[in-house]
């Protein structure tokens, strides 16, 4: 089988997108010189980028291009070339950007052009799926569209699970919101997507083309999806770009562009030619590559995902010759149910919490295997089995932890209470502390009875023995400006 691989060629080119992640700060606020990083970011001790890489590792595509912010490369470089990802070359390539100017997926993918050559999967480092859906659930669904009709992208929405009840503080910041979309039954089509200029002209009505209603007229509209920022797209999508200069975000500009296309006739006979050229030369190696990938995934035993369409969508103009029967051109859609298993985007700390809760109550392991590991942890103190111990982590007397992921060298001391927290690299607990449902930075110091209730802090903070805190971010420029208000009244 891997020899029948290599024959073939390479079909697509994964693009991992990893960005700064201010969407989940304080964790990511960098801590002196060294950067924290959304992309190693631990999430059930694993750093968000390796499930990303596993995701693509697993679904055949040998290629990654990796895109990172210049100050973050040498970081990932660095996780990348220490550890094993035995089938994938991935291109590291960085651009100037700090955390204040951000830079869009549209205004990446024009820069980095010339390094795509071929159809290409972009998705950000930060999508958690679950095992029901596997990448080639999408990429299936691509490669059908595009042989039996003028597919140019298959996108990957999903609904958010259900989190409980003020399981975690408003103060911690905003919840990712859901977008509605407006797609068609037949050929699971994504025909609108609400922006934000829309929300602002109207934020009641969504306004719908009687020219996209009379193109499909079978349509339906969901309002509790998340997008998971994963696209499958034609490399003449590039070639659009390259046009649409100003174009800067995917999901709120291009995307919506996009599906405007497919029912606004001059809009698609100016751009169909670009969006899908006349000699189709993918279909052969789509072909290869799916039997290939169905072959290789019976062998595994791979169970079949819930989420996968079975049959090719018919196009809705087939059956009515009154319709616009001008090539059709496309944008697919497959949506993920929650009962088919939880995904999720990392991209604010309420999500990071609640998914490494779910990881918690999936886990197949608390402490570690290693018996020297495993020694550092106290005879007398009390684990719970839905708890993840970092190795190298040490846990003194008579410590309580419950419910809770606690980083890689972490030191806690004894008679701590520690229940529903997680815990990154580093951290220092002192005797007698309690924390109940809170997140600490990578190096955060916790003093000797204190008690953090439902609190984040940045990485390198310290909380002052006795100290008392409910439901804050705990942040290095507020904790420096308290001890020098204190200096200046001191010398007063």
């Amino acid at each position: 089988m891997d020899i029948q691989l290599q024959l073939v060629p390479p079909e697509f080119l994964a693009v991992l997108l990893a960005g700064f992640g201010n969407e989940l700060s304080p964790l990511t606020s960098d801590h002196g010189d060294e950067p924290c990083l959304k992309a190693l970011l631990p999430l059930a001790n694993t750093p968000i980028i390796d499930y990303s890489l596993a995701w693509v590792e697993q679904s055949g595509i040998k290629d990654v291009l990796l895109i990172c912010p210049a100050i973050h490369r040498p970081a990932i470089s660095h996780h990348i070339h220490s550890h094993a990802y035995s089938s994938l070359h991935i291109d590291i390539q960085s651009y100037e950007e700090t955390a204040d100017t951000g830079v869009g997926t549209c205004t990446l993918l024009r820069h980095f052009s010339n390094r795509i050559s071929r159809d290409f999967v972009v998705l950000p480092c930060d999508f958690i799926p679950p095992p029901s859906l596997p990448l080639n659930a999408l990429l299936n669904r691509f490669r059908t569209d595009t042989v039996s009709d003028g597919l140019v992208a298959t996108t990957c929405w999903f609904s958010a699970a259900k989190s409980e009840k003020n399981a975690t503080p408003d103060e911690w910041g905003h919840i990712a919101p859901s977008v509605s979309i407006v797609w068609d039954r037949v050929s699971s089509t994504l025909l609108y997507v609400d922006t934000p200029d829309d929300i602002d002209r109207n934020a009641e009505e969504i306004e719908l083309r009687m020219s996209m209603l009379s193109r499909y007229p079978r349509t339906a509209l969901s309002s509790n999806l998340q997008d998971s920022h994963v696209y499958v797209c034609k490399r003449s999508v590039l070639d659009v770009l390259q046009e649409k200069e100003h174009f800067d975000s995917f999901r709120e500009e291009f995307l919506p562009w996009l599906c405007k296309v497919q029912y606004q006739r001059k809009k698609r006979e100016r751009y169909e030619q670009l969006l899908v050229p006349s000699a189709n030369t993918s279909q052969g190696l789509a072909l290869k590559h799916s039997t290939l990938s169905k072959s290789k995934q019976r062998h595994a035993h791979t169970p079949k995902s819930k989420s996968t369409a079975t049959s090719a969508p018919q196009s809705p103009t087939a059956s009515d010759p009154s319709l616009d029967i001008s090539p059709t051109l496309r944008v697919g859609l497959l949506m993920h149910r929650p009962e088919h298993g939880v995904a999720a985007r990392i991209n604010n700390i309420h999500t990071f919490m609640e998914m490494n809760r779910h990881f918690l109550a999936t886990a197949t392991y608390s402490l570690p295997t290693d018996p020297q590991e495993r020694a550092l942890i106290d005879q007398k103190s009390q684990i719970s089995n839905d708890t993840i111990i970092g190795d190298s982590t040490r846990v003194d007397e008579r410590t309580t932890i419950k419910k809770s992921v606690i980083g890689r060298h972490c030191t806690i001391g004894k008679m701590v209470k520690i229940v529903g927290c997680v815990l990154l690299d580093h951290c220092i607990v002192e005797d007698g502390a309690k924390l109940d449902g809170s997140i600490l930075g990578k190096n955060t110091k916790v003093g000797a009875k204190a008690e953090l209730v439902r609190c984040v802090t940045q990485a390198g903070y310290e909380v002052a023995p006795g100290e008392s805190v409910k439901n804050e971010k705990l942040e290095i420029s507020d904790w420096t400006a308290g001890v020098a208000g204190v200096s200046d009244l001191e010398e007063d």
